[in-house]
């Protein structure tokens, strides 16, 4: 199973685009929307093509497609436009032998992860920072941001298939990368 992870869409309908045509590309099985999908949030600039009801609506085509979580730019409102849950603070994903707890970050962080089983996979965005690594017995994964990446980083998008756990950037190059031993 190939799952794509795509965090901080901030209502960017080029952002959106570019992140489900990777989807289309990669052949994913699964898409898991990390958060911050529409508003742009008072600390963030306008980004570009900013459009949040027509990112709901892009959106809305792969709903079969879609587990999603609330991130802090999320609201009410926002669920009313999209047909497929996004309201949760997290959920947790269980496949190919491998357990996902994804939240947006802004509750539960990397610094302050609630009790995980060991080897599992703490899935966050937030930040707008990618980043696939293993610190103790948890690994930590962050797909960045694909309308709004910060830290010098290129617009980016996760992915996972077999055991590696991989950021990349839309031209397909890998930002970071961890597999799952």
């Amino acid at each position: 199973m190939k799952v794509i992870f795509i965090s901080d869409v901030h209502g960017s309908m080029m952002a959106i685009k570019k992140a489900l045509k990777a989807v289309e590309q990669e052949k994913a099985d699964q898409i898991v929307l990390v958060g911050d999908l529409m508003y742009h949030g008072p600390r963030n600039p306008l980004p570009e093509e900013y459009a949040p009801a027509d990112v709901a609506q892009l959106l809305n085509t792969y709903k079969n497609k879609i587990i999603a979580v609330r991130g802090n730019c999320d609201s009410e409102v926002d669920q009313m436009l999209l047909d497929f849950p996004m309201m949760a603070d997290y959920t947790v994903l269980q496949t190919e032998g491998q357990y996902f707890y994804i939240t947006h970050g802004h509750l539960h962080t990397p610094m302050d992860p609630p009790a995980l089983p060991k080897n599992a996979i703490f899935v966050s965005g937030h930040t707008h920072l990618p980043v696939a690594e293993k610190e103790g017995d948890l690994f930590f994964f962050n797909p960045g941001s694909v309308a709004l990446p910060k830290g010098g980083f290129q617009a980016s998008y996760g992915v996972f298939e077999g055991n590696t756990l991989t950021v990349k950037d839309f031209n397909g190059e890998t930002i970071k990368s961890t597999t799952l031993d």
